[in-house]
């Protein structure tokens, strides 16, 4: 099965959380926070939303920064993925 975002959503598949701090502490699942940094896995076509025209300046394969509450987790054949609007990506990591 595949993702195909609609508008101006992009497909986000999140970076592993660390399972160690750099000073060699063990994290549990629990205490592991979730990056902000993701690659791009799908972009929407963009268009007109909410009627302004919306081009899209990510691309496939892309590595951004995104909004700490931004998106919708959606889990497909045992991956977890995050849906965002492009307004959520803050930045493009070069």
């Amino acid at each position: 099965m595949k993702l195909v975002p609609l508008a101006d959503r992009v497909v986000l598949k999140q970076k592993e959380a660390e399972s160690k701090t750099e000073t060699g502490i063990i994290l549990t699942d629990n205490e592991k926070e979730k990056p902000q940094e993701a690659t791009v896995l799908a972009v929407g076509p963009g268009g007109v939303v909410d009627g302004k025209e919306v081009k899209m300046e990510v691309k496939v394969g892309d590595t951004v920064v995104y909004s700490k509450y931004a998106g919708t987790t959606v889990k497909l054949d045992n991956e977890e993925y995050v849906i965002v609007r492009q307004n959520d990506i803050l930045a493009v990591v070069e």
